[in-house]
This record gives C-alpha cells, sequence and structure tokens, in this order.
C-alpha cells in the first residue's frame, strides 16, 4: 500500500481527509463540489473544504470510491500536527496565487466542466479569506485537545 501522506497533495487544506495521487479525471466534484476540487501540476483532486455533516462525510467518501487510484486517505487526525497545520496556514498566499491563476484559466475555457470547476475555485477563494482561519484553529484545538472547542474554550492561534 502507497504512501498516501508522503503523496499528500499541497493544496489539501489540513484535516481528517485529504488526498495523495489521484486520477485527474474530474469526477470528484460530481459527488462533493463543496470540498473536493482540482489543482497543481497535474490538476489532481485534493480537499479544500472538511466535510462536518454526515452527508458531506458521505459525498467525499462516494468520490474516493470513484478514483482508480485509491488516492484519498481519512488518516489526516493521526498525521496533521498543530505545527504543519500552522506551516499550511503560513503558506496560503502560496495557495491563494494557485487557486487564483486557475480561477482565470478555467473562466476564460469554453467547456463547461472548467466553468463548473470555476465555482469551486471561487468557494475555495472565499473560504481561504473567510472562515478557514476559524475551521484550522478549532482544527488544532481538537489535535491539542482531542476534542472540538466547546463554546467559551479559547482557540489558539495560527
Amino acid at each position: 500500500m502507497n504512501d498516501k501522506w508522503a503523496e499528500k497533495h499541497w493544496l489539501n487544506v489540513p484535516g481528517p481527509f485529504y488526498t495523495g495521487i489521484t486520477d485527474n479525471c474530474w469526477t470528484g466534484r460530481l459527488h462533493a463540489p463543496r470540498h473536493i476540487l482540482y489543482g497543481g501540476e497535474y490538476y489532481n483532486e485534493f480537499i479544500y473544504r472538511q466535510p462536518v455533516t454526515e452527508a458531506e462525510v458521505e459525498s467525499v467518501v462516494v468520490a474516493a470510491q470513484q478514483d482508480p487510484y485509491d488516492g484519498f486517505a481519512f488518516d489526516g487526525d493521526e498525521r496533521w500536527t498543530p505545527e504543519a497545520v500552522r506551516a499550511w496556514w503560513s503558506g496560503r498566499t502560496e495557495v491563494e496565487k494557485h487557486i487564483t491563476a486557475l480561477l482565470a484559466e478555467w473562466t476564460a475555457s469554453t467547456e463547461p466542466q472548467r466553468h463548473e470547476a470555476a465555482e469551486g475555485a471561487r468557494d475555495f477563494l472565499a473560504y481561504l479569506a473567510g472562515d478557514l482561519e476559524t475551521d484550522l484553529r478549532a482544527y488544532v484545538f481538537r489535535l491539542e485537545h482531542g476534542r472540538y472547542p466547546d463554546p467559551g474554550d479559547q482557540l489558539p492561534q495560527l
């Protein structure tokens, strides 16, 4: 079995779900459009928003089952450390630049599938500029305390 963590796509948002090497057939968004996007050198699938609800988890699992390379992994909680999450967050400018370039490319395309992916890129950029920081702070809390924070708990800084 390959080590998906060693092959982890650099654009994966920290959390329990992530991808290593996946196909580039653009099928992930058919099942989990609010969680999966394509990018990197080969336009492979990656997790841009961690699923929260049972239905969201199920949609990511279904997308993973469609990947012929078996490139999805669900052991991120055992792999991410608070320091690694903070390092990812500190490199978010590169993530933003990459997704912005993809958005421009996909918006200029005449292919409907690329226009749909552009919607995902817009969603990711909005998430990156908005709620992602709070979500990652809560995830670091979980990694440090073994649970998600309760209301009133002090969230760690990134």
